[in-house]
């Protein structure tokens, strides 16, 4: 679910046809939070997700709901820059079941310079997530030079692990040319593994690549025993070693939501 609009302008945004425009520009359904609900329910449809653009600019919307689809059994998810204040974060988290929140750099000088946006809220979003239970998962865009540097790197990994959690998923995503960085060119794989080797290194336990379809950086391992427990190609998913939450060759829990939630 979406609409248009963003509290960010960000330079890369791949969504900026109806990211960077108001709604009266673009076509929309008129849907109110019963009848979201409804679809949901008539497709069968697990979660129900705000994404594309950002959905702290809706919130009202998107709290209403959340508190319908928890009453349901679905899953409220929601993608977002994470740039909210702690009130209305809080009335979010009553019904959310989990967020991916893109911390977009480490530095208020690439937030400043690539969205217009600063870094410190987003952060204090995560903490307070963390705070409030919600499972959370990070994606980082790397764009070629300009937030792709591994010293800056680890910072940020450090920071997620001592800050969050070790078992934090974080995606590094790969950039392609869009919106006003065409002349950047896509970021080298090479880039993707080696930020992924330093996450590892600095003791995060779920670290992915995306948009590199086929690549063993989309699986998840167990961090025990290392054998691959869910296997991932482009948007399918498959559980290898995996059952109940746990790997089932050693056992070792694996984070995440395993289970639909409860009606209520």
């Amino acid at each position: 679910i979406a609409t248009a609009g963003c509290n960010f302008n960000c330079k890369f945004c791949q969504n900026w046809e109806i990211s960077q425009t108001k709604p009266d520009d673009n076509y929309n359904y008129a849907l109110n939070p019963e009848q979201v609900v409804e679809m949901a329910l008539q497709t069968n449809s697990r979660s129900i997700a705000s994404t594309y653009v950002e959905p702290t600019i809706f919130a009202e919307y998107m709290i209403d709901i959340g508190i319908l689809a928890k009453k349901r059994g679905i899953l409220k998810v929601v993608h977002s820059n994470g740039y909210i204040n702690a009130k209305p974060l809080d009335d979010l988290c009553a019904s959310l079941g989990a967020a991916c929140i893109d911390l977009k750099g480490f530095t208020e000088a690439y937030y400043r310079e690539l969205t217009e946006g600063t870094l410190q809220p987003v952060l204090d979003t995560l903490v307070r997530l963390k705070q409030k239970g919600v499972h959370t998962e990070l994606v980082t865009l790397l764009v070629p030079g300009r937030n792709d540097d591994m010293e800056q790197i680890r910072a940020m990994c450090h920071w997620i692990k001592t800050e969050l959690s070790p078992d934090v998923p974080l995606h590094f995503s790969r950039f392609y040319p869009m919106y006003k960085l065409k002349s950047l060119p896509p970021t080298p794989v090479e880039t993707l593994e080696a930020a992924r080797a330093a996450a590892l290194e600095e003791g995060l336990r779920y670290v992915y690549l995306g948009n590199v379809a086929g690549h063993a950086g989309e699986h998840t391992y167990c961090p025990q025993c290392g054998v691959v427990v869910i296997q991932r190609l482009g948007y399918q998913v498959k559980p290898v070693a995996f059952q109940d939450g746990r790997c089932t060759k050693c056992g070792q829990p694996i984070p995440g939501i395993w289970k639909q939630p409860e009606i209520t």
